[in-house]
């Protein structure tokens, strides 16, 4: 099989015409579905290559590569390979490709060859060294993946929803570096379980304004129950640390929370209300008495 696969990595780098790079793409797509298969192709510097090939100025197959690179960094030998682990100068080098060129390309474009990144930096994010990596202030790579959070593709924001849900795993360790970028973490967790009421007056103005704005306005809700669980599975992380409680309760977090509540019909996604609003319950001991906690 190895010989096979040589020979469709040599079609995709050879200057190869689009009617034999795209067939020998797709099959490589397919392959590495299998995960012994998948190692395989890790082993061989398959990652190397399609990053190669990405950003060659004639790609035409990049949507392909970006998938291919989804089903490689399922396996843990495929991330410390897109990580570039081990190699001290260009560690990162691959990942600040993709966020940039995530964070770039148009999802308004009849084709959008990076909308799978987002399945890429879920992945990553599954690994310490991914979500260090993403969290590191110098490279402010995470702050760059949240501004997709209102993309109008369904792929891409549920990218951003999982990388920021596993980041927040880092809570304990890097709580200074998600509050840093607070002015865009908290629109793009809350917004997405603030239901769909308009809030009041009172409501809004105990919030920052990027938040109080969008929710002065009638919105489209988020229909996704997943990017719903994965918001708030990531307020709970971030709500466990003293900080982090702080820092929700300072935007009005809990009030948005027990709106979004009452709107919300999913059995997951009311599981995982509850179990933020019972922690806030617990904890509000030390918080102000006068503020309101989800029932």
């Amino acid at each position: 099989m190895a010989t096979e696969l040589e020979e469709l990595v040599e079609f995709l780098s050879s200057p190869s015409p689009t009617e034999v790079s795209e067939p020998a793409a797709e099959a490589l797509v397919n392959l590495s579905q299998n995960s012994g298969l998948a190692a395989k192709m890790v082993e061989m510097g398959m990652i190397n290559a399609a990053m190669d090939i990405l950003y060659k100025p004639d790609s035409s197959i990049g949507r392909l590569l970006a998938m291919l690179l989804v089903n490689l960094t399922q396996l843990d030998v495929g991330v410390a390979s897109l990580l570039q682990t081990g190699e001290e100068k260009m560690q990162g080098l691959y990942v600040m490709k993709l966020v940039r060129s995530f964070c770039r390309s148009s999802d308004e474009a009849r084709e959008d060859p990076f909308e799978h990144v987002g399945s890429v930096l879920v992945n990553i994010s599954k690994q310490e060294a991914g979500r260090k990596l993403l969290l590191d202030p110098r490279r402010g790579l995470l702050k760059q993946i949240i501004r997709q959070f209102d993309s109008s593709s369904p792929l891409r924001r549920k990218g951003v929803s999982g990388t920021i849900r596993n980041c927040c795993f880092e809570a304990e360790s890097q709580l200074q570096n998600l509050l840093l970028i607070s002015e865009f973490l908290w629109p793009a967790l809350l917004l997405p379980v603030a239901g769909n009421k308009i809030y009041s007056e009172q409501d809004r103005s105990k919030m920052p304004l990027e938040l109080g704005s969008a929710l002065s306005i009638e919105r489209e809700p988020v229909d996704d129950p997943e990017i719903r669980v994965q918001a708030l599975e990531a307020i709970y992380l971030i709500s466990l640390q003293e900080a982090g409680l702080r820092a929700f309760w300072s935007v009005n977090g809990p009030r948005i929370i027990q709106v979004g509540y009452e709107d919300e019909e999913d059995p997951k996604v009311m599981g995982a209300y509850e179990q933020l609003g019972s922690m806030l319950i617990n904890s509000s001991g030390t918080e102000e008495p006068t503020t309101e906690t989800s029932n």
